[in-house]
């Protein structure tokens, strides 16, 4: 008997260390180490913007220009379960007599997209023109056009700025943000003018039948800003921060020119939006690894290898594979200190900027209408707000 039972546990042990070596293999393979790239949920919040852009509308687009940054560090304020969500935008236009009738006066000008400052330089190439607003139809057109995410727990919003009826044109505005709603997408509405007004003229209303938010705005006031002890600094770490990018690629160039005429742009209204632009640029939100070498390489840790010689920049035309490595893996270390420096300062600056708003009316703009519902649909879907 004394023999069985050794015999047994002999076995009985053999076979548990075997059964430790396979579970070992298994976790060898499945834990193969993770891309670079800082993981994300797989959850998105989408936002498409759609402006009246009739001759009335020059205000409406200058607060758009002015809040598109605050707009963006709002939403990358925006974590679930602990996870940074990809952020896309979309931009439509609609009642511009430039746009062809068959079209109902709509031009979708970007898709949903992470390219934050292709985002930008069409807000700065927009003109207002005539007009024939018909916001059912561009309601329409964004919601079936638009790659929205099937994801339940992704955010996916409209905002409607316009100041003519809501009612006008051939689609029907109710049957439009109906199957908008199906699609789980929330139909918010903002009027460019009185509330009593917006009300009367239908946009509560859309707002109402899209399980959105009702805003009116002064869309002719010049939004106003909170100069900060900060907004130097940040605005000097941004300079040091381009220095970083490597464009690569057709693209390369244009994108890398481009990032430095949305920074003067930026600039151009004022230098507490261009600190604000500096601070979006900081955070993972603003993401350019298609034509930026540090950013793809963070992606994809082949990217280097995969590079053919005629895509390089010219900076590395004569360098082997191994030098580029080492020069792109310098530049990642260096916009990461640099990256960390401007979220201390940024961290900063959104201090005092509360404090100085506790003392400050609030202005009824559209970065304001559209920051305060973005937070209140982020709480109801489980998001929380990490400053």
């Amino acid at each position: 008997m004394k023999n069985l039972i050794l015999t047994l546990t002999l076995l009985s042990s053999c076979l548990l260390f075997s059964n430790c070596e396979n579970k070992k293999e298994t976790l060898a393979i499945n834990q193969q180490p993770e891309p670079t790239m800082v993981a994300t949920t797989d959850t998105k919040i989408q936002v498409a913007l759609l402006l009246d852009t009739s001759s009335s509308m020059d205000g409406l687009i200058e607060q758009a220009k002015s809040r598109l940054w605050n707009i963006v560090n709002t939403l990358t304020t925006l974590k679930y379960e602990g996870k940074s969500p990809e952020i896309q935008i979309a931009l439509y236009e609609y009642g511009n007599s430039g746009l062809s009738l068959q079209s109902n006066y709509i031009r979708q000008i970007t898709p949903l997209t992470t390219d934050l400052d292709l985002i930008s330089e069409q807000l700065f190439a927009l003109r207002t023109n005539g007009g024939s607003e018909y916001c059912g139809a561009v309601i329409k057109e964004a919601s079936d056009k638009l790659t929205w995410d099937d994801n339940q727990k992704s955010m996916k919003l409209v905002y409607i700025a316009g100041n003519e009826p809501f009612n006008q044109g051939g689609v029907n505005y109710k049957e439009a943000i109906a199957d908008a709603s199906k699609k789980d997408i929330f139909i918010n509405t903002i009027f460019c003018g009185n509330a009593a007004e917006g009300i009367a003229t239908f946009w509560k209303d859309g707002a109402d039948v899209g399980k959105g938010k009702y805003f009116n705005i002064d869309y002719n006031a010049k939004v106003r800003y909170i100069v900060t002890p900060y907004d130097d600094q940040i605005s000097q770490c941004n300079v040091r921060l381009n220095t970083t990018y490597i464009g690569y690629g057709s693209k390369g160039i244009e994108k890398k020119r481009s990032q430095e005429v949305q920074d003067a742009n930026a600039q151009s209204i004022s230098g507490a939006n261009y600190a604000e632009r500096s601070v979006s640029k900081s955070k993972e939100v603003y993401k350019n690894d298609s034509w930026d070498l540090v950013d793809k390489a963070k992606k994809d840790d082949k990217a280097i290898e995969k590079l053919k010689p005629e895509e390089l920049p010219a900076e590395l035309k004569n360098k082997s594979k191994e030098e580029i490595k080492t020069i792109v893996t310098q530049k990642a270390k260096e916009r990461e200190t640099i990256q960390k420096e401007m979220a201390e300062l940024a961290k900063k600056r959104q201090e005092f900027i509360d404090n100085e708003s506790k003392n400050t009316a609030s202005q009824d703009d559209l970065g304001n209408a559209m920051a305060s519902s973005i937070h209140s649909f982020a709480k109801a879907k489980g998001y929380k707000v990490v400053n």
